[in-house]
């Protein structure tokens, strides 16, 4: 939006160009520079793990070939950047497809959380009143619930129903084994988290649509005649962005941490794939010995995290600029 301002000197009118407010919340993103460090890592990080990962995948490297006659290989050597584990494997390889899938499972989760949380809660706050609130005590009564044991709990239900679909699309539809085992695996833990982890952005979205439906443009857009599910969803769950984007940024590291604690204690992540969690609980077992197998993983999934949260307490600051004066 462009204003005109006359200059106090020479009365000439000078066209000033406006800005918007996604423009002036990335100026004082900019500001923050451990928000934008954080930012670089992760986006580093993301490309390591999709991009150079595949690439060096498709040119040979292996994160399952073994080879006994090297084991422990010391890293910056002839078997490889990061050295190798107690198989033979490249630990470079294997904590790229690692994070792969620590990645995958908590960016996944965090969508379909941030899909359902704001549905649930844009309609309990949009309808408010008697219904509203039961919608919400139903939310209560669920946040009460230990989260860790209620996922664990899920994804065991699910885990029997997944692996009959994985066989149905290898056996029925001549899908690759080793494709569905790889991502199938991946799906009892991803709904498990996702399933009981949309709590909290249900409160909190429920919070900001109950504050936005008393606004004067929802009002307005009532007495057009608008049908109360194109106020919701074109009007009032638009201008939530911003809460909605800083959760969902603190939520990954979060639902990284959540993966990673399953697959630590045997209920996350299982053969073949292997995840940040997987890898730091092998290192465990050889911590006195060869403390490199477990100080690369855990130092790239401290460092992920950290990065995450950085960049989300900016993205809060950038975004809600009031708050984070309080």
């Amino acid at each position: 939006m462009n204003t005109s301002v006359q200059s106090p000197q020479n009365g000439v009118k000078v066209i000033e160009k406006g800005t918007s407010l996604w423009a002036d919340a990335f100026v004082r993103l900019k500001k923050n520079r451990l928000s934008m460090l954080g930012g670089i890592i992760v986006i580093a990080i993301l490309f390591a793990c999709f991009i150079l990962g595949p690439v060096l995948g498709w040119l040979g490297f292996s994160a399952t070939e073994q080879d006994l006659t090297n084991r422990f290989a010391n890293p910056l050597s002839d078997n490889g950047l990061f050295g190798t584990d107690q198989l033979g494997r490249d630990l470079l390889m294997r904590v790229l497809e690692g994070g792969q899938i620590s990645l995958l499972v908590a960016i996944m989760a965090t969508v379909m959380t941030v899909t359902i949380g704001i549905i649930y809660g844009g309609i309990a706050g949009y309808i408010g009143g008697r219904l509203g609130n039961v919608m919400m005590r139903i939310v209560d009564g669920l946040l009460a619930m230990p989260f860790l044991i209620i996922v664990i709990l899920f994804r065991e239900l699910i885990s029997g129903h997944v692996d009959e679909m994985a066989r149905f699309l290898i056996d029925s539809w001549g899908w690759s084994t080793d494709l569905v085992l790889r991502y199938s695996n991946l799906v009892p833990l991803t709904f498990a988290i996702a399933g009981f982890g949309w709590l909290t952005m249900g409160r909190i979205v429920r919070t900001a649509a109950a504050s936005l439906t008393k606004q004067e443009f929802v009002e307005a857009a009532r007495s057009l005649g608008l049908s109360h599910a194109r106020i919701l969803f074109r009007h009032i769950l638009p201008n939530m962005l911003g809460p909605v984007i800083i959760y969902a940024t603190l939520t990954i590291p979060s639902f990284i941490l959540y993966e990673a604690t399953l697959s630590f204690i045997g209920l996350g992540i299982e053969p073949p794939n292997s995840s940040w969690g997987t890898l730091i609980k092998e290192g465990a077992n050889y911590l006195e010995t060869e403390t490199t197998v477990l100080l690369i993983p855990a130092v790239l999934f401290s460092l992920t995290l950290f990065a995450f949260n950085f960049l989300g307490d900016g993205l809060r600051d950038a975004l809600d600029p009031k708050a984070s004066k309080d």
